[in-house]
């Protein structure tokens, strides 16, 4: 049970990593591009069928998507129960 708490905390922390990443663009003369290309490869599965259920929604000029904070929610109560 140990394991799966620490893995899940592991894959928290890459989810936090994505939301900073999306902060900065990736670019192929980014150093950061191949760390971000794998952030959003291991996220990405996770997040977007969240993303299907709650699509982003426009606030005023931009998008706001949520799924970070629903997963964030979700992984608070998938915790709670182990």
């Amino acid at each position: 049970m140990n394991l799966l708490v620490t893995l899940i905390k592991l894959y928290s922390y890459v989810v936090l990593l994505r939301v900073i990443l999306s902060w900065f663009p990736a670019s192929a003369h980014n150093q950061w591009a191949q760390i971000h290309r794998f952030v959003y490869a291991a996220t990405e599965p996770v997040l977007a069928p969240i993303r299907k259920l709650v699509p982003p929604f426009r606030v005023g000029a931009v998008y706001l998507d949520i799924s970070v904070m629903i997963f964030f929610v979700l992984l608070t109560i998938l915790q709670r129960i182990l």
